[in-house]
């Protein structure tokens, strides 16, 4: 058996076992034309496309020439605001000559700008403890802190202040005293 048949309708060499002739699309064995069109509209039907959809399809096949439009028109959009305001901002130019500023303007009550503005008065709101907001704050009657008594069996260094016992209140244990807390400085009076 030959693998080999040849067509009714064009008489060419095709293959046994084809159902249409791939040259002229008729039956083989008949010879009748069938049309291919009407068959492939029937097994594959098309899909219903809306007018923005088949919009939307054909920017994205051509997206390089629908970006070169969308950039001219927004160009032309752009010199078309720029005209407009040009010519609605066009003022009259007059021949006449131009006049001095001392005559539009009074520079006789103009204070002097070379010297310095006074600082404004700056009130802080203290929170807390104000102590932290004020620095360098003399007592009458402050006396400085004891340096650390030297080490047991050791000479204090030539020209080092030998620490001296602090009189204690009368009244007042020595623990006590150790115990009590150092005293805030008193606030001064708010303006």
């Amino acid at each position: 058996m030959s693998s080999r048949s040849t067509c009714a309708a064009c008489n060419r060499a095709i293959d046994a076992y084809a159902k249409l002739c791939p040259y002229c699309g008729a039956n083989p064995q008949t010879g009748e034309r069938l049309d291919t069109q009407a068959l492939l509209q029937e097994v594959f039907r098309p899909k219903e496309v809306t007018t923005t959809a088949s919009v939307v399809e054909y920017a994205r096949r051509r997206q390089g020439a629908v970006i070169a439009v969308t950039a001219f028109v927004l160009f032309l959009i752009i010199a078309g605001l720029h005209q407009f305001a040009s010519m609605r901002n066009e003022t009259a130019v007059t021949d006449s000559p131009a006049v001095p500023l001392s005559e539009i303007t009074d520079i006789t009550n103009r204070p002097d700008e070379t010297t310095p503005q006074p600082l404004p008065e700056l009130n802080f709101q203290y929170d807390g403890r104000p102590q932290t907001m004020r620095t360098f704050i003399m007592e009458p009657g402050a006396v400085a802190p004891a340096p650390p008594p030297p080490a047991p069996g050791t000479q204090p260094a030539p020209g080092q202040a030998v620490p001296v016992a602090q009189p204690r209140p009368a009244g007042v244990a020595p623990a006590a005293a150790a115990a009590q807390p150092a005293r805030p400085a008193p606030a001064p009076p708010r303006r």
